[in-house]
């Protein structure tokens, strides 16, 4: 994609000095994504573009405005290339609101989580929320709704000719996280039909591939994506680098994988495949520590040259997603910049898009009116109505039962595996009390199927409150973990009542909870109420026990079908990497 300006002669005679430039950045220590140079310059901005750059013999300054950068570092604006926006909670407008002021002017969003509760009408949705903003803001369409069929039931089910038709929409720019790896590296039908769009339209692929090498890695390359964002082993870089694909170093709420990837990046030379990005940040973090700024932040904590990490968040990103003309500050690039004093702090004392101040000293000066939509009206939870009773697990042959369970790994990992063991039944219910690493768990449909599914889950954390969401990675069906089915029943008709968020519930009492009633994922709050709200949420859950620094994130993965090797859906127990299910309990 390549931006063209309004009067490209103009901007040419603004080039040479014959017009007025509308804006001069005069002093300013230029960051040079090219050459990795740091040198003094003057900018000149016409219509939005960068129509000069003076570095020597410096002249008269012939602009409209000027701003004295007195010896600041100039860059270029800050790219999330991977991010799912309804992760912060906030809706797309005001998600703006909190990330231009740390210094992000694009944002490539994949509307994934709101597209398997409202399918094309969620899509259309978010691009219709990012017209008219301050920032670039672009949606690659959702590639795999539900993550993986067969397996989960969502709200919606996307095929190719579902795609096609969504390539007409004004913000779109490539197809998303391909997460169906096993499908596309066996060459599944569904998903080369997706990707053959894509390829037959010339725009970009992402893609997901945890822990893929050898030949896998290699089928899968060949099928279309270009990118992964789910490195998390050193292990993982230098094969996917190599054969061609951009390592996305993620650092968001949950998984901070930047560390590992530095170490990964020992004896590679050029650094032209790697980006940083997000993925998931809530709405607390951003506003407190930031956004694109606070992910650079933690490469240079771990010793990562700071003006390669600029390159890497700007121009690398750019291409990756085959922007021409954007990420550098160079004639004919688009005027996105940020005027920082320190590129190790990366704090921006000034935000220009298309070369105007829409932020500054961490102030958002541009105007981002509230547009209010239908859907965010709309009550998406479509449960069955429980009792009590549908919360026990029930067990009729025995005084023992023997089951499967999900373990997780680690308290701050989402990985997991199949581990059987053997439980007294009392009254027909399977009793966890003896085990303190247990939970019970259960995964409702909430889109009007009436499937769910009832289990155990181990090593989930020290948690004795129920606690349930209906943001529960990809298909965001209800999931909740407890102790007890009171409780449980309590946090289940909180969610049904108000549209979907968390809630946490004791002693049959709701103690916490967050309201997201825009596709149970968002919310329209002004972002300072909305950050209070999720903060007494996390202050509840660890003084419930979930003794994590980010405690709301540990549920949401508990029925992500993508990541290894075993997680819950409204359909069972699934097996991720064989793509089947496993029985509940154990029959001799």
């Amino acid at each position: 994609m390549k931006y063209f300006p309004k009067d490209k002669k103009a901007l040419m005679m603004a080039a040479l000095g014959r017009i007025p430039a509308d804006l001069a950045i005069t002093n300013a220590n230029l960051v040079n994504v090219f050459t990795g140079e740091v040198y003094k310059a003057n900018v000149f901005v016409y219509d939005g573009f960068i129509a000069h750059v003076e570095t020597e013999d410096f002249e008269t300054v012939n602009a409209k405005e000027v701003i004295d950068a007195q010896g600041q570092y100039l860059t270029p604006g800050l790219i999330d290339p991977h991010v799912h926006i309804e992760s912060s909670m906030m809706i797309p407008r005001n998600f703006a609101k909190a990330v231009i002021p740390h210094g992000t002017t694009m944002v490539i969003t994949d509307p994934h989580e709101i597209a398997n509760v409202y399918g094309i009408r969620a899509v259309e949705y978010m691009n219709a929320q990012t017209e008219g903003l301050p920032m670039k803001m672009y949606i690659d369409i959702p590639s795999c709704v539900p993550a993986v069929p067969g397996l989960e039931n969502a709200g919606a089910t996307f095929i190719a000719e579902d795609i096609r038709k969504m390539l007409a929409l004004s913000n779109i720019i490539g197809l998303a996280e391909v997460m169906d790896f096993i499908g596309v590296a066996n060459a599944d039908d569904r998903m080369m039909d997706i990707l053959k769009v894509f390829e037959d339209d010339g725009r970009y692929i992402q893609g997901h591939a945890p822990g893929l090498t050898g030949r896998m890695l290699s089928s899968y390359r060949i099928g279309g994506p270009t990118t992964c964002h789910e490195t998390r082993s050193d292990w993982e870089v230098k094969p996917k680098m190599r054969s061609g694909m951009y390592v996305d170093a993620r650092s968001s709420s949950i998984a901070k994988n930047i560390p590992e990837i530095i170490k990964g990046l020992d004896g590679v030379k050029f650094y032209d495949r790697l980006t940083f990005c997000t993925d998931d940040r809530e709405v607390d973090e951003i506003i407190a520590d930031g956004h694109m700024n606070d992910v650079l932040r933690d490469a240079v904590k771990c010793g990562f040259d700071p003006i390669t990490a600029i390159k890497s968040a700007t121009i690398n990103a750019a291409e990756a997603a085959k922007f021409e003309n954007y990420g550098a500050i160079a004639p004919g690039y688009v005027a996105d910049m940020l005027l920082m004093p320190s590129l190790e702090e990366i704090k921006p004392s000034y935000v220009f898009t298309d070369g105007k101040v829409v932020a500054k000293d961490g102030v958002l000066l541009a105007d981002i009116p509230t547009i209010h939509f239908d859907l965010e009206e709309e009550n998406s939870v479509n449960a069955p109505d429980f009792t009590v009773e549908d919360f026990k697990l029930k067990y009729e042959n025995g005084d023992k039962a023997t089951l499967n369970v999900m373990e997780y790994l680690d308290y701050n990992g989402s990985s997991s595996v199949c581990t059987q063991i053997t439980l007294p039944v009392k009254d027909s219910i399977v009793d966890i009390s003896g085990d303190e690493s247990l939970h019970y768990a259960i995964v409702i449909n909430r889109y009007g199927n009436g499937t769910y599914t009832k289990g155990i889950v181990k090593n989930f954390g020290e948690i004795n409150a129920a606690w349930g969401t209906t943001v529960s990675h990809d298909s965001h069906n209800i999931s909740i973990v407890y102790k007890n089915a009171e409780d449980a029943m309590a946090v289940y008709e909180c969610l049904k009542k108000t549209g979907g968020g968390q809630a946490l519930a004791e002693n049959g009492k709701v103690l916490a909870n967050v309201v997201l009633n825009v596709g149970g994922l968002m919310s329209n709050k002004p972002n300072d109420e909305l950050a209070v709200e999720v903060q007494n949420m996390k202050k509840a859950l660890n003084a419930a026990g979930l003794k994590l620094k980010n405690p709301m994130l540990r549920i949401v993965t508990l029925a992500l079908p993508v990541i290894p090797k075993v997680k819950f859906s409204d359909m069972g127990l699934v097996d991720v990497l064989q793509q089947k299910f496993i029985p509940i309990f154990v029959e001799e």
